[in-house]
């Protein structure tokens, strides 16, 4: 069978489709004579186009005539159209039209099913399958044998087609027959029935497709023209069903035009993800070492957007639900399954992400690397500061003064110094860097830092809530130099209560800057010429003597500090610290802070400024309760479990039951802590004998926008420690035993733990005998830190 297609050259969207684009295929009785066909490649009609001679039978007799490329054009024509003629008469009654909108002699009608009929139907929601009517099964059901050899019951509600002109197929030709209506199938043949049907405003049955494209309705012809029409999606719609018969009309141009669009848009969508998922698997297989870096993927905007989604999709972050689909279709593409862990072992297998990235940070959307504009103005800020309390400051650089902090501490807030009067009493200054020189309420450098609330300090990386640069350079203590600062002496009764305290705009010059470490191995040598420091640790006992007196619960225990240097390495090395807050050096620390913030709570409260006062019920806590438990971690933590949380009152001190104090304000790290440097605003313009720049009400909308942000904070820094635990753990020897606390019982025998040596709470099941406050000994089983999964086992000895 030899098929002539005729193909107008221009656009088939158009209003009025040319009637010349066709396609159309000669039945059996016209056959071209191929070795008659001559092409004159210097011979062209007048409209400029080459000429083709044909020599032909003519339909139904026996003569051959020659003809041009038009005369053979309109030959066919007439031949087709009296055969069509001839063709429709004889199928009329199995044919229904619906021309103008009018039905002609009547509608599709449901053929029944009967035994030996070749069938289509619909095994589930995704698969069609074609089978021979064996026998009924029950009333209604039927036995079928399909194209796979499995023989099944279906309903008639399952059957989408039944194959007209077959009786008695043959089971084994069912396999057969799919593949030659397979290779019969090409979609163009629908274009140019379509713009026929179009322009003539008529709808179409299948076998009525077939007689169109085909010239018959044979079986093979009639399943085929089914097979076009059932899976197009293009150029037809079903307008009326009934049983497995369907009427199909030809969709308006417009509409083809605007699902051609989306086809074709669809198509290039599949091919970006098929060369986006290439250039996934190729960076996949290079070497860690070799991998393309970040900075790569987000390049060109289409990569940077299918990389997005795949990021939004691993922290459980998709704005979109084209984004999750993105996602899921990239994983899909590379074989993995659709789960937030998928998108991150993807990201970390081509070298997006560092093994060990923090997806909390990322999920949190914590602000690391300040603006442009922010940088910028924090060096107008360094090149030309301004101090306004230049000649209301007092010259304190004959004293010694000691900054204590980690080791790896970047910015320095505050710094110690000390006396004993004459009268045998101590007189304490707590130094407290002084920002405000440099940033003032409502400026672009404030309004940055009050967003961030505070440093975040990570075992990775720090990001300090002000410019680094301007943090360091001009608001930071510095040993040896002369510094900017704002102090706050305290005179100490011999109980330990203040007897006199003043707030002053100062001068300092840092002595020592001290880790905790060596401040203690200081105080222990009791050097003379140290004597300052001995002071300040007899003040830090007088101090928490009082305070004791006071109802304050002693909650130190001990706390955990990591650096990971190299945060970008596969296996970057891991410091561990585990301090005892009950050290020397950090009770000295803690109880002077603690006493700056007694003294300011007084100061705001006698000159009646608005400030972030710190207060925190003592929920009826009996110490006496916890008196049976082992002083230190285990008492400390058991009493930390029940207390109630702080408040913060912006009008008034409120009294700190957990801390023994009657007033506390915050007030040590203005560098560090936003809340901090609000109550620096108001204490420092009272001293210029100015009124506070803000308001009781204005303080508590600022106070609650960097509470919630502190808290945010504060759970990345506590999840990321506890990652980087896990992680040392991970690392060590399988063998390895840790000695581990009983905290309490948490069901029957499991306990919950504190492994002394890395400061980390975990669960284990503990022998009998054991009892609250024994120390035994664990191994560890498992360490997932992605999973944030620890597992113990007892060593019984």
């Amino acid at each position: 069978m030899i098929s002539v297609r005729a193909v107008n050259t221009c656009s088939i969207f158009r209003s009025s489709p040319p009637v010349s684009s066709f396609r159309f295929r000669f039945n059996k009785h016209l056959r071209t004579n191929t070795s008659s066909l001559h092409y004159d490649r210097y011979s062209k009609s007048s409209s400029g186009f080459p000429t083709f001679r044909f020599d032909l039978p003519i339909l139904g007799h026996g003569d051959v005539r020659s003809y041009s490329l038009q005369s053979f054009v309109d030959t066919v024509f007439e031949e087709l159209t009296s055969n069509r003629k001839r063709k429709r008469q004889g199928i009329c009654s199995a044919i229904k039209l619906k021309t103008g909108g009018e039905v002609l002699d009547d509608k599709p009608v449901n053929q029944a099913v009967e035994k030996g009929l070749l069938v289509e139907f619909k095994k589930d929601s995704e698969r069609v399958l074609l089978a021979v009517v064996q026998r009924r099964d029950g009333k209604k059901n039927w036995m079928v044998y399909d194209q796979n050899g499995v023989t099944s019951s279906i309903k008639p509600q399952q059957i989408t087609y039944i194959v007209p002109g077959v009786d008695n197929f043959d089971q084994t030709q069912i396999s057969s027959f799919i593949q030659k209506a397979q290779q019969n199938l090409d979609t163009s043949l629908l274009e140019f029935a379509w713009i026929e049907l179009l322009e003539k405003n008529k709808s179409v049955t299948p076998e009525e497709l077939a007689e169109m494209i085909f010239g018959n309705v044979e079986p093979l012809e009639s399943y085929c023209a089914h097979l076009l029409l059932s899976k197009d999606d293009l150029y037809f719609t079903v307008q009326e069903t009934k049983g497995s018969r369907s009427l199909y009309g030809p969709r308006p141009t417009v509409q083809v035009e605007e699902l051609m669009r989306r086809k074709l848009a669809k198509e290039a969508a599949e091919k970006e993800l098929q060369e986006f998922v290439q250039l996934l698997k190729s960076a996949k297989a290079m070497p860690s070492n070799a991998k393309p870096p970040k900075t790569s993927w987000v390049v060109e905007e289409k990569i940077q957007c299918k990389i997005g989604s795949l990021e939004a999709y691993a922290i459980d972050a998709c704005k979109s639900n084209d984004e999750k689909r993105i996602a899921g279709m990239i994983l899909t593409a590379m074989g993995m399954g659709k789960t937030a862990s998928s998108a991150l072992n993807l990201l970390i297998d081509i070298g997006y992400f560092p093994v060990h990235v923090n997806l909390d940070m990322l999920k949190l959307n914590i602000h690391t690397d300040h603006p442009d504009e922010i940088i910028s103005a924090a060096e107008d800020l360094l090149s030309e500061p301004v101090d306004p309390d230049k000649i209301n400051r007092k010259d304190l650089t004959h004293l010694k003064v000691y900054a204590i902090d980690v080791d790896e501490a970047d910015e320095l807030d505050d710094a110690l110094s000390a006396t004993r009067l004459q009268d045998g009493r101590i007189k304490v200054w707590i130094h407290v860097a002084d920002p405000t020189q440099y940033v003032q309420p409502g400026s672009k450098v404030d309004r940055e830092a009050m967003r961030r609330g505070t440093s975040v300090f990570l075992p990775t990386a720090t990001y300090p809530m002000f410019p680094e640069k301007l943090a360091m350079e001009g608001m930071s203590l510095k040993q040896g130099e002369v510094c900017n600062a704002l102090t706050v002496s305290v005179i100490l009764h011999s109980d330990g209560c203040i007897a006199e305290y003043s707030v002053n705009n100062s001068i300092i010059k840092p002595t020592y800057m001290l880790t905790y470490e060596s401040a203690s191995e200081l105080l222990h040598m009791n050097l003379e010429e140290e004597a300052e420091l001995k002071l300040l640790s007899e003040a830090a006992s007088l101090r928490l003597q009082w305070r004791r007196e006071q109802g304050a619960v002693d909650t130190a225990t001990i706390e955990t500090r990591i650096k990971v240097p190299n945060p970008e390495d596969p296996e970057p090395s891991i410091n561990l610290y585990v301090e005892n807050q009950a050290d020397p050096a950090m009770r000295l620390v803690s109880e002077m802070m603690l006493l700056c913030g007694e003294a300011i709570a007084t100061f705001g409260s006698c000159n009646n400024i608005p400030l972030p006062y710190r207060g925190q019920p003592q929920s009826n806590i009996d110490v006496s309760a916890f008196a049976h438990l082992p002083e230190g971690p285990v008492r400390s933590l058991a009493m930390v479990r029940i207390m109630r949380g702080a408040e913060i009152d912006l009008r008034k001190p409120i009294r700190h039951g957990i801390l023994g104090l009657p007033g506390y304000v915050q007030f040590t790290s203005p560098i560090r802590r936003y809340l901090d440097l609000l109550a620096h605003y108001q204490v420092k313009a009272v001293l210029r004998g100015d009124s506070p720049p803000l308001s009781a009400g204005q303080l508590e909308g600022m106070a609650s926008l960097v509470t919630m942000q502190t808290r945010v904070v504060r759970r990345l820094c506590s999840s990321s420690l506890q990652y980087w635990i896990i992680e040392f753990l991970r690392r060590q020897p399988k063998e390895k035993k840790y000695r581990a606390l009983i905290l309490r019982f948490i069901k029957d025998r499991v306990a919950a733990l504190l492994l002394v040596e890395v400061g980390l709470q975990a669960s284990a099941w503990v022998s009998l005998g054991t009892q609250i406050g024994d120390e035994v000994q664990v191994r560890v089983e498992e360490a997932h830190p992605r999973d944030d999964i620890i597992s113990l086992k007892e060593v019984v000895v």
